[in-house]
């Protein structure tokens, strides 16, 4: 009897070959690659268009990056400028005309206050070395080690960073309460939970016994991103600034994926008012291209030449294309349109929880909003007596908007939270096409017959 030989299998199609070459090339601690198994090609604005030929919706934007979206025009021209110039592209810490308009046109963008009597020292590419370079500055003006953080913080992936985050264990930082109204940690919410989280924070300062090393600083997000877009109360963050400013505590504002207009002002201490003492920026303030910086009081200015350096912190085409996105935000007063636009986005999905138990909570400031997913038909969990997380949920939800072509990420405690970080540059049109994504890839993954619950138990 004739033996039949299996049938060859098919080629791969070239963007299959590089995702399966990707998977066996890269590490085991890729991100975003598990979740959006795509290949970009080509991109403009809010498109993204795969080398499969899809487009998608991209509210990922570089996790915040990309303030004028993929390949805005003043961005690229900007970069063209530089190149075409015949100027050095790397000058370590050197003075440029590059460097000296981005500087001038940030100051001009920062508080006034803060501005006039502000330094700026360029870091590491990365926000993570801004943050490290805001807490090796305030230990060398302070004298002091110890660090106060927050709970569902996240400020990078170096070292120091890692452990102001949310679920270090580094005993030279102390965890304080972040206020929330969903899920709060005293079960009451709104001015009565922030108020209680503030008397904590101020307890836990004065108290001898507390066991809280003597602080060099205080770093806060005025929105926690990766925490599950969680908005600090104006009121709150008045606090935070009074009881440090009376204690001589330093305040750091983390401001990498905040800035830039994203929450609706041109920095997200304005809806408070606030002026800290350091403020860590990062992200879109490179217009699509490495860039991260601390500026700070003159008053902390005292560490040494050398004391914190980076070799590639004279980045001159990040520069040129911070500089062009700064001007573009501020002159076309983007910052004003996120905050409308992203009012306009809020009340849109918060309409969608009616129809979808699944939805626990919608929150954010201007266009950095979060979809908290929930297992509506299990007990209640937490002080608040909320619905628990429901993790699975979230991430077919999430497949089932990539299927629609919209790219979202995942955030929050159980990576519940979907979020949005469309760019500024977002029209009306795009906004209504994303919230009608997103409704559609709510009732399709809720329609899953094999989805698992957070518990466990298959519906």
């Amino acid at each position: 009897m004739a033996v039949t030989e299996p049938a060859p299998a098919p080629p791969l199609a070239p963007h299959e070959g590089i995702l399966r070459r990707q998977a066996l090339r890269e590490s085991a601690a890729r991100t975003y690659a598990r979740s959006l198994p795509i290949v970009p090609v080509r991109a403009r604005g809010l498109t993204i268009e795969g080398a499969d030929g899809r487009r998608y919706l991209d509210c990922l934007s570089g996790a915040g990056t990309l303030a004028l979206g993929h390949n805005h025009p003043v961005v690229l021209e900007a970069i063209k400028k530089v190149i075409d110039s015949g100027a050095p592209l790397h000058v370590l810490d050197l003075a440029t005309p590059v460097k000296d308009a981005f500087t001038t046109e940030l100051f001009a963008t920062l508080p006034r206050e803060f501005a006039d009597n502000a330094r700026i020292q360029f870091c590491g590419p990365a926000g993570t070395d801004a943050v490290e370079a805001a807490f090796t500055l305030v230990r060398a003006a302070t004298g002091r080690s110890g660090l106060l953080a927050f709970t569902g913080a996240y400020h990078g992936m170096t070292a120091g960073a890692l452990a102001a985050s949310g679920g270090a264990e580094d005993v030279r930082v102390t965890r304080l309460p972040f206020p929330q109204d969903y899920r709060c940690p005293f079960g009451t919410g709104g001015e009565h939970g922030a108020e209680l989280a503030a008397r904590w924070t101020e307890s836990v300062l004065d108290d001898p016994k507390s066991g809280t090393p003597a602080p060099a600083g205080m770093i806060l997000e005025p929105v926690q991103g990766e925490g599950g877009v969680n908005p600090a109360p104006d009121g709150w963050m008045r606090r935070m600034r009074a009881i440090t400013a009376a204690r001589s505590i330093p305040l750091i504002a983390d401001e990498v994926q905040t800035g830039v207009g994203r929450t609706g002002a041109f920095w997200a201490v304005e809806h408070s008012g606030i002026v800290p003492d350091v403020m860590v920026l990062s992200k879109a303030i490179g217009g699509s291209l490495p860039l991260a910086v601390i500026v700070y009081r003159s008053e902390l200015d005292t560490w040494q030449p050398g004391a914190h350096a980076g070799t590639f912190r004279g980045n001159q085409l990040a520069m040129a294309a911070g500089t062009a996105t700064l001007a573009y935000v501020r002159e076309n007063r983007l910052a004003d349109r996120a905050a409308a636009l992203g009012a306009r986005m809020l009340t849109s999905l918060r309409s969608l929880a009616s129809r979808h138990p699944c939805i626990g909570d919608v929150r954010g400031r201007g266009l950095m909003i979060g979809v908290e997913i929930v297992d509506p038909e299990a007990a209640p969990v937490g002080a608040g007596g909320e619905a628990p997380p429901d993790p699975v949920l979230a991430r077919t939800v999430q497949q089932e908007c990539l299927r629609r072509g919209l790219i979202v990420e995942l955030g929050g405690r159980h990576s519940t939270v979907v979020r949005l970080l469309p760019p500024l540059t977002l029209t009306d049109e795009q906004a209504t096409a994303v919230v009608d994504r997103l409704a559609d890839a709510l009732a399709a993954a809720e329609r899953s017959p094999h989805r698992r619950t957070a518990t466990g138990s298959i519906r």
